[in-house]
């Protein structure tokens, strides 16, 4: 009974690069579920699932939104998420608690820079997916070219289930290549018909083509393949359902979300090829004791309990509600849980079912739902949740590294506590935002992913908020580093009446290229007394967080601690950290300390009479184009990298360049080193404006 429950759940994502139509699709769907009586239209800024004032503003969505919706005997458990890639932490952390996505294309731009990226994060996940073709009704609108698009960039092997009927303006509906039925729309109904006359043959062809490529995952189907008998209908559905599950194939829908047409076909896919978390199976996890020792949990309500915490949003009525994906067992409120990565426990007051902005109570949930619990004090975004006598660790969320930073201060001083509140709750909301206060100028700093996240979050603080903000322009989060590898003898002394200060240290640094930051502890015969060595582990993070040419955070560097002595009445924890912290300094300088800037992937949509404008404009913003690829007929995909400090303003360069017809995406690669000339004016900028202040 309980297998069956589950198996009728799906919980699924709308993903796409942005403008592709992601919102537009979910509101329809939720629409034509009976969810919502009427639909709201993103470009009047009133969807359903851009509830938040900033997406109702800018037309896009910022945060991901949840919402059930019922389709025949099942629960579709949805989240709309962004196609912005500052935003993409969001897809990332949704990507992590789904089984299963529809991807969103637009057949006249056919697959976008964010479109390869959101494929690469669920190839990350694991994530079964089909995909929707949408705005069939577009002048330009291709099917055809964007499944050799999804092929040639994705290798999706991506195989059309549907044929359409008609195209661009004349688009009036689909032929189902598995049932051979057409499917028109008039007025918001469907009406199922045979196949026009006109489109027997070329919908015949396109079937034996899906058979074709089914009979190399089906055995069953190859023999009737190759024997030349009919297969059926069922058959079809389930060996393409198996080779969605083992991610062999992304079958391929269409239509046009905004003229209501294709949505219902795309909900009867969802059921009939994606995941349930029965199909999902087993998630596997660590024992919080051994992290070497793998544990794993079932979908099944009478197994241990085991959630993931994906995501975390301060509601004005409720408080802070603390999304969960159940794995296992099941959790009713006013139960208490474990968190193991707190050692603490947790009591859920309440237990509510949100969609998007809306909310219903619930008793208890269940392996394979997301709810969200009300009462959690200290859980947040990635945090397993389980059973206190079974305790285990799920696997955490990748967070994306910051690439920006932005100095904030509050108009007034006696806001400066309220400012910081605020700050708090919205890095706990979203962990791809920093906040970090630098000492040295008395200034809070923000980090984002770029230009338009930042935006955002000094937007939220003045409207939720209610603060008055000031902000300085957005910079570049550069990073320090060494370049050698550097032994060192250092030692801390001072006297100050009564008891004195004392440590010596003999550490190593070098290099740790790609790794991030590592402490190895080498002593041996008690030359350090073990209570002291957290000290230099803390002295050693500390000076990594404050930097030393200009005070940017210190990457990418290993540190063994090889001897050192102490003295039996002055030395203390206090006086091993101040040693680190000080021979630290002297030994980064001494080590080739460099800076580096982030470095983003850059590409580029653009006609072919700019291209040469374009690429000579990367290449004078130290930029470098790598690939070059025919996108659409007469125009060209251009891929390479480009420093980040160099495309402030860049949207508007390109605009003029090529008379607003060449459009660009970018996301975050690595961290570069910055040329000797160029870092030498950066430490004399920036400590120039130090002195100012």
């Amino acid at each position: 009974m309980e297998q069956t429950a589950i198996s009728k759940i799906r919980n699924i994502g709308i993903v796409a690069h942005i403008d592709a139509g992601k919102t537009t699709t979910t509101e329809r769907i939720l629409f034509f579920s009976g969810k919502i009586r009427k639909v709201g239209e993103v470009h009047d800024g009133e969807a359903v699932m851009d509830f938040m004032q900033q997406e109702q503003e800018r037309g896009i969505t910022i945060s991901s939104a949840a919402i059930t919706a019922n389709w025949g005997e099942n629960i579709i458990n949805i989240i709309d998420t962004p196609g912005h890639i500052d935003f993409t932490l969001e897809v990332e952390r949704s990507l992590r608690i789904l089984d299963g996505i529809a991807m969103i294309f637009c057949s006249v731009g056919g697959v976008e820079p964010q479109s390869e990226t959101v494929w690469h994060q669920a190839d990350r996940y694991k994530v079964p997916r089909i995909a929707f073709v949408n705005k069939m009704d577009r002048q330009g609108a291709d099917l055809f070219g964007t499944i050799d698009m999804m092929n040639d960039m994705l290798g999706a092997n991506a195989i059309p289930f549907q044929l359409p009927i008609g195209n661009e303006a004349d688009f009036d509906g689909v032929i189902d290549l598995v049932l051979m039925k057409a499917f028109t729309y008039k007025n918001l109904a469907v009406q199922v018909n045979e196949i026009p006359e006109e489109l027997k043959e070329r919908a015949l062809e396109l079937r034996n083509q899906l058979i074709e490529k089914l009979a190399d995952f089906d055995d069953n189907i190859m023999e009737k393949f190759l024997n030349e008998e009919e297969v059926t209908t069922e058959e079809i559905k389930t060996a393409a359902r198996n080779a969605v599950l083992n991610l062999l194939i992304t079958p391929v829908f269409c239509g046009t979300a905004f003229k209501d047409k294709g949505i219902q076909t795309l909900l009867d896919a969802v059921v009939d090829y994606l995941p349930s978390p029965i199909d999902r199976g087993i998630v596997l996890g660590y024992d919080t004791d051994d992290t070497e020792k793998t544990l794993s949990r079932k979908p099944s309500y009478k197994r241990p309990f085991s959630a993931l915490a994906f995501k975390i949003i301060n509601d004005n009525y409720v408080g802070q509600q603390t999304f969960i994906r159940v794995y296992s067992g099941e959790l009713n409120a006013g139960s208490y849980i474990y968190n193991p990565n707190k050692k603490k426990r947790e009591r859920v007051g309440r237990i509510l079912r949100v969609s998007a902005n809306d909310r219903e109570e619930l008793t208890s949930i269940k392996a394979g739902e997301i709810g969200a619990l009300i009462g959690m004090k200290n859980t947040k975004t990635g945090d397993t949740l389980c059973d206190i006598d079974n305790p285990i660790f799920l696997e955490n969320i990748h967070y994306p590294e910051t690439v920006l930073d932005m100095k904030i201060t509050p108009e007034s001083m006696k806001e400066r506590d309220k400012l910081g509140f605020a700050l708090g709750k919205l890095a706990l909301e979203d962990p791809s935002f920093k906040v970090r206060f630098d000492g040295e100028t008395d200034e809070t700093v923000i980090s984002g992913m770029g230009e338009l996240h930042l935006e955002v979050i000094v937007d939220r603080l003045r409207t939720e908020h209610k603060l008055k903000v000031n902000v300085d322009e957005p910079a570049v989060a550069f990073r320090e580093t060494i370049t050698k590898e550097i032994r060192h003898d250092y030692k801390y002394k001072k006297q100050s009446g009564g008891h004195g200060q004392f440590a010596h240290i003999v550490f190593r640094i070098e290099e740790n290229s790609g790794e991030g930051l590592e402490f190895v502890d080498r002593i041996k015969g008690g030359n350090i007394p073990k209570e002291y060595i957290p000290a230099v582990k803390k002295g050693f993070l500390a000076t990594m967080a404050k930097g030393v040419l200009v005070g940017f955070p210190i990457v990418d560097i290993k540190f063994t601690l090889i001897d050192g002595s102490f003295h039996a009445v002055d030395s203390s924890e206090m006086a091993f950290r101040s040693c680190t912290e000080q021979g630290l300094r002297e030994a980064i300088k001494k080590a080739g300390a460099i800076m580096l800037e982030p470095t983003m992937k850059l590409e580029i949509n653009t006609p072919d009479d700019y291209m040469g404008d374009v690429i000579g404009d990367v290449n004078r913003r130290r930029g470098q184009i790598d690939n070059m690829r025919r996108h659409r007929k007469g125009s060209q995909k251009l891929q390479g990298m480009v420093p980040l400090k160099e495309m402030f303003g860049y949207a508007s360069s390109l605009r003029t360049i090529s008379s607003g017809r060449a459009n660009y995406s970018m996301e975050f690669y690595k961290y570069t080193k910055v040329p000797q000339k160029l870092q030498q004016e950066t430490v004399e900028e920036i400590n120039s404006k130090k002195e100012k202040k």
